[in-house]
């Protein structure tokens, strides 16, 4: 095995389905977000990440959500109208035990409400978990 291919698989941001050249809008956006994942997403992508005033279509979403940060079935609604057919959003939540923890049961139902398909959260780093969300008809197209 390459050590590229090596990196590749232990990756954080390649194990989340980034991939070269996508377009990557970031929600939610806070000096409390971490950097670190913000910057392997960067260079996986080869692209800046698009803040939210960004006016076209993206690959996928970056949204960074806390518990008091309102509805999160309608953050949800709100960044698949940026993404494109067949994208994925990957929700970043603080982990148990941290300031804005968001429940599984809560991420879940905000998931199926809004249309989407959750797979298994993940540490995305010290503070964060993350879900990659997909249409469903994204995720059947994957198998």
């Amino acid at each position: 095995m390459s050590a590229t291919a090596d990196h590749a698989e232990t990756n954080l941001a390649v194990r989340l389905g980034f991939k070269p050249d996508q377009v990557v809008q970031e929600i939610g956006y806070d000096d409390d977000v971490d950097q670190e994942l913000r910057e392997t997403i960067k260079a996986v992508t080869g692209t800046e990440l698009v803040d939210e005033e960004y006016d076209d279509v993206a690959d996928a979403v970056v949204l960074w959500f806390r518990e008091d940060d309102g509805d999160l079935t309608d953050a949800l609604v709100d960044a698949i109208a940026y993404m494109e057919e067949g994208g994925s959003i990957l929700l970043l939540t603080p982990k148990t035990g941290r300031d804005g923890y968001v429940e599984a049961s809560e991420i879940s139902e905000a998931a199926r409400t809004a249309g989407l398909s959750a797979s298994k959260s993940v540490s995305a780093g010290k503070d964060w978990t993350g879900s990659r969300l997909v249409t469903p008809k994204a995720a059947a197209k994957r198998r």
